[in-house]
């Protein structure tokens, strides 16, 4: 059975994301497809993309997630950044 995806739900999960300590996220965002949510924007680490995914699907596992986040590799400049 799915879960009916409205609002309310919408703004469960984007609590999920923004209050749960494992989570912490903002950058996170919901797109409501029918039957479908769809998790975009970008983390630093695909094991941090992973915890999002399975703390969402974990609190709501009748519902379909897609999760679309990508990885942003926070390195250190490999340069020196000259300031004129």
């Amino acid at each position: 059975m799915t879960t009916h995806i409205d609002e309310y739900t919408e703004a469960e999960i984007q609590r999920l994301l923004t209050e749960t300590g494992a989570v912490a996220e903002q950058g996170i965002t919901l797109q409501r497809r029918e039957h479908l949510i769809v998790l975009g924007g970008d983390v630093e680490s695909a094991e941090r993309r992973d915890e999002i995914c399975r703390q969402i699907t974990t609190r709501f596992p009748d519902l379909e997630i897609a999760c679309d986040i990508g990885i942003v590799r926070a390195a250190a400049p490999t340069e020196v950044e000259e300031i004129s």
